[in-house]
Order: structure tokens, then C-alpha cells, then sequence
């Protein structure tokens, strides 16, 4: 079983990557590789398309964690390769075909 040290963390669409600051800091602290995403919330493909670009530069397995709005981006951006968990956190988790506005 690997162990899984990446943490790649995706904001909602009122805020930016600095809402996970303290979430970023205990992570790291506790040894973990964390990276948050900076979406610029001008369309979901283009926030998917920002995380995709993240996972890429990863050297190993991430657990990918969204918060709210993040959670469709997760959803969208979780068949990467290097995507080994998805997490999400007070998040719209859509099924296939559903979007953020039919939930």
C-alpha cells in the first residue's frame, strides 16, 4: 500500500486559495506535501483545467479535497491519474451530468 502525501486543496467560488491557509498550515505541519488551487471561478472547465494543471506537477498520489463549489471541480478533475482519494468538505458532490445549479 503506498502512502499518500500529497494533499491538493480546491476552493469554493466566493473565495480563493487563502481560505485553506490554516488548513494548509497543520497539514504541513504533520509532513504533508500540500498544494491549493487558485481557480479563477470564470467557468468550471477553466477551474478543472487549473486543478488538472496542479495534479500534473505532483510527484505521486494526491488526496484531492474540495469545499463547496469545489466539490463540482473535485468531481470534474477527480479521473486524473494522480488522484488516489477525492474528499469534500461542506461541498456539492454532482453525480455525471449533474451540475452545481440542478443540486
Amino acid at each position: 500500500m503506498t502512502t499518500i502525501r500529497n494533499i491538493v486543496l480546491v476552493h469554493g467560488g466566493f473565495v480563493d486559495g487563502s481560505g485553506w491557509q490554516g488548513v494548509y498550515g497543520h497539514l504541513t505541519e504533520d509532513g504533508y506535501r500540500v498544494a491549493v488551487v487558485q481557480n479563477p471561478t470564470l467557468s468550471l472547465a477553466g477551474d478543472v483545467a487549473a486543478t488538472r494543471q496542479v495534479l500534473d506537477g505532483l510527484d505521486g498520489p494526491a488526496v484531492l479535497v474540495g469545499h463547496s463549489y469545489g466539490g463540482a471541480v473535485i468531481t470534474e478533475a477527480g479521473n486524473h491519474p494522480n488522484v488516489a482519494a477525492l474528499a469534500y468538505i461542506t461541498a456539492f458532490a454532482p453525480d455525471k451530468g449533474e451540475s452545481v445549479s440542478s443540486l
